[in-house]
Formats: structure tokens, sequence, C-alpha cells
């Protein structure tokens, strides 16, 4: 077992053989955004008003395949798990009987990618950020602090798996969704963070599945998963410039 809680981003090897996995017979039609009946922020209205803004536009184009919807995947696991598809980009939550809400993600660059067993150990609504001091080292432009916000480089939500600092958060950046651009953090879309925040549960369960490439292995990995065959997908180009958070 190995545990590490370590600064985002900081580059360590090992090994681990884990079935990568895409699912098929997705929905044609993308999920409305998901409403639990919490009282609104008073930032959640500005993801509502971009309607008219660049940012929601390059949301409304990316990929089909990014797009939020309803997907077949037969894994064995509760539902309300997440299984994070780092070499195909995706983000399943887990519904059960068969089926998952899967999402476009972007993972971590090259060097950047990990892999293992987490769970969601808090939830922030519109969450400050502090780089670490390693990312400071390789990028010291970056400011120490940034209270959050819209113009927050987490976006709107985030959820921080077990005691690393990696996180499941929204990005200001949503062309960057379908790349390996991160420093190991897992971005979402706003629309699509929000959505998967009001679903998933503290404590849930996140496996992260490796990258072809080399990455580090965080946490034990189960080993009573049953993960189908994969399936290649092309690989995407999109967002490769950047790679901060």
């Amino acid at each position: 077992m190995l545990t590490i809680n370590h600064i985002c981003g900081r580059a360590m090897f090992g090994a681990v053989v884990i079935s990568a996995v895409l699912a098929g017979s997705a929905s044609a039609q993308p999920l409305a955004l998901f409403d639990n009946g919490r009282q609104p922020t008073i930032f959640d209205q500005v993801i509502r008003d971009q309607t008219a803004t660049a940012d929601t536009q390059d949301e409304a184009q990316l990929p089909a395949r990014f797009r939020r919807q309803v997907v077949d995947y037969p894994v064995r696991e509760a539902p309300g798990t997440i299984v994070i598809d780092t070499p195909h980009t995706y983000l399943y939550y887990l519904l059960g009987n068969g089926r998952a809400i899967r999402y476009g993600i972007g993972v971590g660059r090259d060097g950047f990618t990990w892999s293992g067993v987490q769970n969601v150990a808090r939830k922030t609504e519109w969450p400050d950020w502090t780089p670490p001091a390693d990312m400071l080292q390789r990028q010291p432009y970056l400011p120490r602090f940034m209270a959050g916000g819209p113009g927050n480089p987490l976006g709107a939500r985030a959820m921080y798996l077990g005691d690393t600092v990696y996180r499941i958060h929204g990005t200001n950046q949503p062309t960057s969704i379908g790349g390996h651009v991160s420093s190991g953090c897992i971005r979402m879309t706003n629309e699509d963070v929000v959505d998967l925040y009001d679903r998933v549960q503290v404590g849930a369960k996140v496996v992260v599945l490796p990258n072809e490439q080399t990455h580090m292995t965080i946490s034990p990995v189960a080993s009573n998963r049953a993960m189908p065959a994969a399936m290649p997908v092309a690989s995407s180009t999109r967002g490769r410039s950047s790679g901060l958070y």
C-alpha cells in the first residue's frame, strides 16, 4: 500500500496493470443539469447566465462524446462510485444496473498521471486556489492565492480525493476537456462539475484507472473489480497548451 500526501503534480513513476474502460451505447441526448433542491449560491447564477459568453459557447462545441450522457457501463462497483478512465478522458458516475453517467474530463499530462483508489474526502463550492510549493517552483509567475469565483482556475466546485491534494474540479478553460493537460487533477466543465457535485456523497469511492503511459500509484488498488476490455478511441489534442492545475 502506498499512501501519498504530497502536492498535486509531483512526478513519481510506478507500474500498475488495470484494464482501461470504454462504454458503448451512449444516449444521443445530453442530460439536464441535476438539481438536488439546495439553495443556490451567489455564483451559481453565473453559470446559468453564461449562455451568451464565450465559455459557454466553447462548452456547447465540445465533441458529442464529451458531453454529459447516460451510457451502458457494466462493472462490479456500487452505485455512487466514480470511475476515472484516464486514457479515454472520461469520468463515470455509476447509477447501478449496468448504467452510468459519463462526463468528458481533462486529466494529467505526460508524467503527471496516477492511478489507484481514493474516496471523496470533502467537497467545496467555488474553491479558493493556493498553488502548492512544487508547482510554484515550476511556474513562479503563478499567484500565491486566488479567491474562489468565476475567474478561479478550479472552477465552480471541487471534490478532494483522500489525503492527497488531487481534486476533481471545474475549469475556466472548457476547451481543455478531452486533453492530457493538468498536473494530476481531474478537470470538468463548470456545468458538469456542478452536476456531479450535487450527486456525489462525501466518502464516495473513486477508482482512477492508469494511463497507458508511465504514472504514479496512489493507495491500494481494488483487486475484485471486473472491468470490460478496453476499446480503442482516437486520442484528443484538445487543450494541450496548459497544465497549471
